[in-house]
Order: structure tokens, then sequence, then C-alpha cells
């Protein structure tokens, strides 16, 4: 059975960075995808970055050029480096991942489809 576990939410002023981990477990083989979701306050809740196994990356249009998604196999783990924090980044914030390497972009650029597994989350906020 696949876990995720993330680490590194917490606190941060406006114009801050934060950087998130997903330590991975119980993936069968190399053939997966992994990325994050968060919830904001008055908002639905968004895909805002993926990657799999051969390197693809994607973001959402709110996060682009702010956030960067990377991985270490080596260690099992899924990061996200938050860069440029604005008050409209607090929220919770998940690993998600699928067996389908290319779920997770589908996922993230058509916003349909479920990702099949989640961590419990990680709280990021953002003060000005």
């Amino acid at each position: 059975e696949v876990h995720l576990v993330e680490s590194g939410g917490g606190s941060v002023q406006s114009g801050g960075s934060l950087r998130l981990a997903c330590r991975a477990s119980g993936f069968s083989d190399s053939n997966y995808c992994m990325g994050w979701y968060r919830t904001t306050p008055g908002k639905e809740r968004e895909a805002i970055a993926a990657t799999d196994t051969g390197g693809m990356k994607q973001y959402s249009e709110s996060v682009k050029g702010r956030f960067s998604i990377s991985q270490d196999n080596a260690k099992n783990t899924l990061y996200l480096q938050m860069d440029k924090l604005t008050p409209e980044d607090t929220g919770s914030y998940y690993c998600v991942a699928h067996n389908n390497p290319f779920h997770c972009s589908h996922v993230l650029v058509t916003g349909r489809g479920e990702m099949a597994y989640w961590g419990q989350g990680t709280q990021v906020t953002v003060s000005s």
C-alpha cells in the first residue's frame, strides 16, 4: 500500500519561502506520478504541480514561476519549493500520487480525474 507523508509546512511572511517534502513508500514499480494539491480559503481544491519518474513537470498558472517541484528518487521524496509566497497561498497542501504516470499531468491540465493516493496534508500560512 502506498503511503505519503508530508512535512515542511509552517508560517512565513509575504515574500518568503518554504519547502515542503513528501516521503513516499509502497510503490510496486517505478511507473507512477506525483504532485501537489492545495485547498485555500474560499476556493476549490486545486492541483498546483505534477511530476513523473520521467522528469515531466507541470504547474498551475497560480504558482508557475514561483513554485518548483522536484523528486529525489534515491530518498523516495517529493519536494515543493515555494518562493515569493503571498497570503493567497495560505492553505492546506497535500502530496498526491497515482500509478498511471500520465495521470497527474492530465488532472492538472484538464481539471478532471482523481488521484489514487493522498497524504495527510500540511498547513502553510502566509502573513502580510
